[in-house]
């Protein structure tokens, strides 16, 4: 009988969108990372996302347009707590410079 994987490194290589975009401080809160997602403004590898509870995984793409402006990035690490800015941003690689979505504007 095979056992469970253990908790620990490779045992969550997965994480929902919503808890990952909160961790990596991408958004303020789950709630308007949900919202996002539900307003169709979140893609995973050029798909729109689904739903928050939509599980990424280390290597996935994000497209993320918010406040007029849109943030390409690659998916480093799952996150394990809402940590400070320098942790969160080990969570993820900047793919390009944030650019200005179509038809919004820069704040």
């Amino acid at each position: 009988m095979a056992v469970p994987e253990a908790e620990g490194a490779g045992a969550h290589d997965d994480q929902r969108l919503d808890r990952w975009l909160w961790f990596a401080r991408l958004v303020k809160s789950r709630t308007q990372a949900a919202d996002l997602v539900e307003q169709g403004k979140v893609r995973i590898n050029r798909l729109r996302a689904a739903k928050p509870s939509q599980m990424v995984k280390v290597g996935d793409v994000l497209t993320i347009a918010s406040h007029g402006k849109v943030r390409i990035v690659k998916v480093v690490s799952p996150g394990h707590r809402r940590g400070p800015p320098q942790e969160a941003q080990g969570l993820y690689e900047a793919l390009g410079p944030e650019r200005t979505a179509p038809g919004g504007h820069a704040t």
